[in-house]
């Protein structure tokens, strides 16, 4: 059997645990920049849509007394984590799906009862973390978040668990469950179902194996069999990226190469980070500008290059040199840039990291790199650079409305009088 572990309306649980007074209180949280929602509490759901602008919105925040918040992805993170970890108390095998969603595999579980059991995990990330989840189990993976949907919509009859292990549970489930709100099945595919007279998840499951592999693919075959409750999906093992990106749209138009240069020179150096974090190299960098579509009354302009390194790296010297490298490549004079990033692939683990017998990095670059995030990691900002970087500059996101870091910043932990 699987599980589905899902926090309920995370982000706001988040702010309600150290502000109780929220609790009942209609929430919001905004993307990077305040710009538009990404998370709402049941209270607002049914006049808030997901992804609405936020400017927009903002009379509507104000009519109906919305507690609005910046996200808060250090707190958040740091929950998340929290929580995970007390799962993993129930099953060792587990795989985290999103910051609020966990997979569980259950083997030798044959004579639990795992209804009790889900309540019991409840119970115990809600002692522990204090936030609420709810808990779904199937033998497929399709099918745990058909049940784990049916726990949330009826909290008072499931007590936050529930179990699909009968055909006719199966059966009555999928019925209920209205086929746009199947897991992998968008909003042209459920236009294309609803057009054929497929209204729920049920009804999809009778059509035929040859016409869904004909018009739905292989994957579509493959959830039509998982609702079927024939597993085909097992835990995803944790993997390294195979690319990694920075990019930015910059605050103002950019014109001076110079500036130009050092936005991608720390773009390279963010990639690098990230690179060192997962133990990896790359061997490929791309670099791309642009200008703003929006101002139609200037030239438009995009152009980007892709550079073989001649030795895998994860320095943010190299990266940094080839990125300007890059850029000098395809910089044209006379347009405002509006953005620009770095993308790295060609991702190898350092472990196996290929000799060149020409050429190599220069050996003193892995101390250093170790050196620069040991610094900078414990000084919590970018306080070692590169030359190539303007050392008074930081790049800070709009957060008009952040909550404080309440679990991972000393200076903001809670107060108790």
């Amino acid at each position: 059997m699987f599980a589905l572990v899902d926090c309920n309306n995370f982000y706001a649980s988040c702010e309600r645990l150290f502000q109780p007074w929220l609790k009942d209180k209609p929430i919001v949280v905004l993307s990077n920049n305040d710009g538009c929602v990404i998370a709402r509490s049941n209270e607002v759901k049914k006049y808030v849509p997901m992804g609405a602008v936020a400017h927009k919105y903002k009379q509507v925040f104000e009519q109906n007394k919305v507690n609005v918040f910046s996200s808060n992805f250090a707190l958040y993170g740091d929950l998340s984590n929290r929580v995970m970890n007390n799962l993993r108390v129930f099953t060792p095998d587990i795989e985290i799906y999103s910051i609020d969603e966990a997979f569980l595999k259950f083997e030798g579980f044959e004579d639990y009862n795992l209804q009790e059991y889900g309540v019991k995990m409840r119970d115990t990330v809600n002692k522990n973390v204090g936030i609420p989840v709810s808990i779904g189990f199937a033998p497929t993976k399709a099918l745990c978040k058909v049940a784990n949907r049916v726990a949330k919509k009826f909290p008072e009859k499931t007590n936050g668990s529930y179990v699909i292990d009968t055909e006719d549970k199966r059966v009555k489930a999928l019925k209920w469950l209205a086929i746009e709100d199947v897991w992998g099945i968008g909003r042209k595919i459920a236009a294309k179902l609803r057009a054929i007279g497929i209204k729920n998840a049920f009804e999809f499951t009778q059509l035929h194996d040859s016409y869904v592999r004909r018009e739905f693919s292989v994957v579509g075959l493959r959830l039509k069999h998982e609702l079927e409750g024939k597993s085909r999906l097992d835990l995803d093992e944790v993997a390294s990226k195979k690319s990694i990106a920075t990019t930015r749209s910059f605050k103002n138009d950019i014109t001076d190469i110079n500036e130009l240069r050092e936005r991608i020179s720390t773009y390279a150096v963010l990639c690098a980070e990230k690179l060192r974090k997962q133990k990896s190299d790359c061997n490929l960098i791309t670099v791309f500008i642009l200008t703003n579509r929006f101002k139609k009354d200037k030239p438009q302009y995009y152009k980007s290059i892709t550079i073989n390194l001649p030795y895998a790296s994860s320095s943010s010297i190299t990266l940094s040199k080839y990125a300007i490298k890059a850029l000098l490549a395809i910089y044209k004079k006379g347009y405002h840039f509006k953005k620009g990033g770095v993308i790295i692939n060609g991702i190898t683990p350092q472990a196996t990291k290929q000799i060149n017998l020409f050429v190599n990095e220069n050996p003193k670059h892995v101390n250093l790199m170790k050196s620069i995030d040991t610094i900078n990691s414990n000084l919590g900002v970018s306080k070692v650079k590169l030359g190539s970087q303007d050392l008074g500059r930081t790049w800070k996101m709009r957060q008009e409305r952040l909550s404080k870091r309440y679990t991972t910043n000393w200076n903001e932990l809670l107060e108790v009088e």
